[in-house]
């Protein structure tokens, strides 16, 4: 059955062609399993609370009739400005308004988040752009571009909000614009389309314009909200829709709420937030966290953009999913959030997900994937321009958050990078083991190699112990601290670009460095952190003679895991790992250029022309090995073995095998996105 939806219409209808509903919730009220709610254009201010769940063969579909022009939005119109003079002007509201919560009283708050920020779960829209909200009222009279923004000519329209008896006044500064010309909207809900009820899956939503919800801060260890939210459920498509301007989070394929363990860091300050992280992890899966019972989501074709910690977020709750062909871009770029948990994308417990042909950009960080990164596979995906806003970095805080493309936190994998365009000034940030990077063309750097898996004390051990679980499942199968390297390298392409002279004040980055465990602010290009690091002989030459109860003490089981190379190219000064037998360094400058055209981006080089014959061999399973610590191979999701003779393109790889992302120079000049 078809049920129509149509804000236009003059009464509330029964849902029928010919009087539709003129609410999306009448229509989820109602719908059932092989049902479709088909939703005519128009704004909806609403926040849609699904009933009903579809199963996997009859799903519950919502659909915008026209592409993107159904807009729902957890935002309400602010008129009736007030000019007070000097560039300030107030409106009020009743806080009747509020069904949920009231965000101009509720704090962005919650573990990992840096408490010392003071912002608002609400915010306020100039023409759907988000203003600046500021701590007092001579800021909005007197406003300051901000520094640590990517937008500091927009940073001065700012604004501030106080309570008065039973009204929220906001105070505004728009610049040359008079508020009561223009669109003004204040954010009022936290969701846009999210059951309240968990296990509500099998639904699509497709073709939506999604934006301005009032969501909360999302760690791992809380409810993670977000605009759209499946909420602990299976099986949702997540398809077509624009997304953007949520305060927190885009999407949440996240966690469901553990009353005895919901942002328990943040009220119970005696058990570090890494061992509150354990535990809920646990608890979930004695509460019923399984591949029968969550994940197995798709987001697919989805433009998110301009939201305030992340574009999709997770938890335990995105595991088996798919997440391919999304542009994800300017997230986090207000920094008006800081805290550890931003990123275009940021997953945990990314089990078995698979991250496909995605275009992200202009991010904090690209793509964050922590703990339990196990089958998981990011390939065929370019990123670039992932970092803090340069003229940023002298700040020492900035220093803790230089971004990157990919960051994989203590995790044991096997974790899959392949056929990527990594273009930042750093490429990857491995604090982890049990990675395998090949095909990609890397033209920043590795960092953090070798350290960043401490809860940072200050002289007593605290290595952080994250969980592995069996292989294709989400049963916990072990915990244990990174013991660094367990990491493959193969048939990539590595480049030095030049470094931002921010990133090249030796004084300041040896500083911060030597007071900043969790960073090693590496710049250099190439595989050179992983001097040092044994072969596969060495590290097994360890174990020779005997090794049960009374042998010798001995190192050898929390020594450095082996690394292997194989067909890797340097150029403009990368530098290969010391020992890398066959590594091929390409004399002279080699030039790289991304450029957004009016048609997409294009890669402008010359690597191709300079490329010498390298004989390189294929990549598959077999090659790749195990993960050590799951001792789970490198394989796809279903368990069968996998060879990576596709590339960035999906185009076979055939004669002779090229290092780097594309099976033939030619088609490095075509458009990338």
């Amino acid at each position: 059955m078809i049920l129509y939806v149509d804000c236009g219409s003059p009464v509330p209808g029964d849902g029928s062609k010919e009087r539709p509903y003129q609410t999306i919730q009448a229509a989820a009220d109602l719908a059932r399993p092989g049902d479709e709610v088909l939703v005519a254009p128009g704004i909806y201010r609403e926040n849609v609370n699904p009933r009903c769940g579809g199963t996997e063969t009859q799903r519950i579909v919502y659909r915008s009739r026209e592409p993107l022009a159904a807009v729902i939005t957890g935002a309400e119109t602010l008129t009736g400005w007030k000019n007070e003079g000097g560039g300030l002007w107030s409106a009020r509201v009743s806080n009747r308004i509020f069904t949920d919560r009231n965000p101009y009283t509720t704090l962005v708050s919650g573990d990992w988040f840096n408490a010392a920020r003071i912002a608002h779960t609400g915010d306020l829209f100039l023409n759907g752009k988000s203003l600046y909200e500021v701590t007092d009222l001579e800021a909005v009279r007197h406003p300051k571009p901000s520094p640590a923004s990517w937008d500091p000519e927009f940073s001065v329209y700012t604004w501030y909000t106080q309570q008065d008896g039973d009204e929220t006044v906001f105070y505004a500064n728009f610049q040359d614009k008079d508020p009561n010309e223009h669109t003004v909207e204040f954010s009022v809900r936290p969701a846009c389309f999210a059951p309240q009820a968990e296990g509500v899956g099998y639904i699509t939503l497709s073709g939506f314009t999604v934006c301005m919800a009032a969501t909360q801060w999302a760690p791992p260890t809380a409810f993670q909200e977000g605009m759209i939210a499946p909420h602990w459920s299976k099986g949702w498509i997540i398809e077509d829709c624009e997304i953007y301007e949520s305060k927190c989070s885009g999407i949440s394929l996240g966690k469901y709420r553990q009353e005895s363990n919901d942002n328990k860091w943040l009220h119970w300050k005696y058990k570090d937030g890494t061992q509150t992280e354990r535990e809920c992890i646990c608890l979930a899966q004695i509460e019923g966290w399984s591949k029968e019972t969550i994940g197995s989501h798709t987001v697919r074709r989805c433009h998110i953009h301009h939201c305030g910690q992340t574009g999709i977020v997770g938890h335990l709750g995105g595991v088996f999913s798919l997440i391919e062909d999304c542009h994800i871009h300017h997230i986090n770029n207000k920094q008006n959030l800081a805290g550890a948990e931003i990123g275009g994308i940021k997953m945990h417990a990314a089990i078995d997900v698979i991250f496909r042909r995605n275009h992200i950009h202009h991010c904090t960080r690209g793509l964050w994937l922590d703990w339990q990164a196990q089958g998981t596979r990011v390939t065929q995906c370019l990123f670039h321009d992932n970092c803090l806003p340069y003229d940023f970095l002298m700040n020492p805080q900035a220093m803790s958050a230089v971004g990157e493309d990919i960051f994989v936190e203590v995790s044991h994998g096997p974790t899959l990078i392949d056929n990527n365009l990594l273009l930042s000034t750093r490429s990857l940030k491995l604090p982890s083991q049990g990675i395998a990077v090949a095909h990609n063309l890397l033209a920043g750097s590795c960092a953090c190699v070798g350290r960043g898996v401490t809860n940072g004390t200050r002289t007593l051990p605290s290595p952080r112990y994250t969980p592995y679980h069996l292989p294709h499942r989400t049963e916990v199968a072990g915990f244990m601290t990174i013991l660094h390297g367990d990491t493959r390298f193969y048939n990539n392409i590595f480049v030095q670009q030049p470094v931002h002279r921010m990133l090249r004040i030796p004084g300041m980055i040896a500083k911060r460095v030597k007071s900043f465990e969790w960073d090693d602010m590496n710049v250099q290009a190439g595989l050179s952190p992983y001097d040092g690091y044994p072969t596969e002989e060495e590290w097994k030459s360890q174990f020779e003679g005997y090794c049960g109860m009374g042998a010798p003490a001995s190192d050898k089981y929390y020594s450095y895991l082996p690394v292997w190379t194989g067909g890797n190219v340097y150029c403009n000064g990368a530098r290969p790992r010391k020992g890398e037998k066959d590594a091929v360094c390409i004399s002279g400058k080699v030039s790289l250029t991304l450029l957004e055209q009016k048609n997409g981006w294009k890669l402008v080089t010359d690597l191709y022309q300079r490329l010498p014959a390298t004989g390189c061999r294929t990549v598959d399973t077999d090659r790749l090995g195990m993960a050590f610590e799951p001792e789970q191979r490198f394989e796809n999701p279903d368990g069968s073995a996998l060879c990576l003779d596709r590339d960035y393109w999906g185009r076979e790889r055939s004669g002779a095998v090229l290092p780097g992302p594309f099976a033939d120079g030619a088609s490095a000049a075509e458009r990338l996105a």
